[in-house]
């Protein structure tokens, strides 16, 4: 009878799972509660079944379900590694749907940058039809002072690319079975990660221009906003990864759960790099430099 069950072959078929189903609720009262959160803050009223919904509780309750739902999934894909589920086949399909995802967020990027072309190439349309204070058909507006891409944006390069060293290091030490050396590589790149993060809210905080103000505004905040998000993203990302690998969770041959944090944190480092130099240096170029 064990023999009948036995298995002899490479796929996995998972045990019945309340993941997809609460995924999909959490995010639908995400979404539902990110517009009744936009109309809170513009002081506006969202009222339906006769309950006023304007407040940010909507919200953090799907964020709630969301996190919930991405650790408990998560912490199920784990157990099933350490059940030794993940085969040659199942590992392979894992990397697929990381390539996949990744794919996703590239054409993500693509959205944003279309944007901050076609505003900056068409400059002279892009400011009249968002009627702003800033005039002139040129790009950046006349009358906008921008960030000097020499001197914070250029810091926050360089922390990156070593950033992304240092999970290199990482993952070559734990191919050869280097335990100390991967998790040295790992909180180096997770503190990098911090400081990147923490440079940016500097920058963000002392910008001498806002997301409202203009056209040339609100496709800086969304471009490097977003690339700033997904660099939080993949700071935890590494540092579970990390947690991981002071209990000692990773082997020379399965470490795929690494090997996707450190896909996703050189995709983060590719597309800063892109950002910096169109956003920052081709974007602002011949505008006047803010100073402070």
């Amino acid at each position: 009878m064990a023999g009948a069950h036995q298995k002899n072959h490479d796929y996995h078929i998972i045990d019945p799972s309340p993941w997809p189903l609460l995924a999909s609720i959490g995010a639908f009262i995400m979404a539902f509660g990110g517009v009744a959160y936009m109309r809170y803050l513009a002081g506006g009223s969202f009222k339906m079944f006769g309950l006023e919904l304007a407040n940010p509780w909507v919200f953090f309750i799907g964020l709630v379900v969301v996190l919930y739902t991405m650790f408990g999934w998560w912490s199920d894909t784990i157990k099933e590694a350490h059940e030794g589920h993940h085969t040659r086949v199942v590992s392979l399909h894992l990397r697929y749907g990381m390539i996949m995802f990744i794919a996703s967020e590239v054409m993500f990027f693509v959205a944003w940058f279309w944007a901050f072309f076609d505003a900056s190439l068409f400059s002279g349309e892009a400011i009249q039809a968002t009627r702003s204070a800033f005039t002139g058909g040129v790009w950046p507006p006349k009358g906008i002072e921008v960030l000097d891409p020499w001197h914070l944006p250029l810091y926050n390069t360089v922390i990156l690319l070593l950033s992304g060293t240092c999970v290199t290091w990482a993952h070559h030490a734990l191919l050869h079975n280097d335990r100390k050396g991967l998790v040295n590589g790992l909180t180096l790149t997770v503190l990098l990660g911090i400081l990147f993060s923490s440079v940016q809210a500097y920058e963000y905080a002392h910008a001498p221009f806002a997301f409202k103000d203009s056209i040339y505004g609100a496709t800086f905040f969304m471009a490097t906003g977003f690339h700033g998000f997904h660099v939080l993203v993949g700071t935890i990302f590494l540092l579970v990864c990390l947690l991981r690998a002071v209990k000692g969770d990773f082997t020379p041959k399965h470490h795929f759960g690494f090997e996707a944090a450190a896909w996703y944190w050189h995709f983060v480092d590719v597309v800063w790099l892109f950002l910096f130099f169109s956003i920052y240096v081709w974007g602002g170029w011949g505008a006047p430099l803010a100073h402070g």
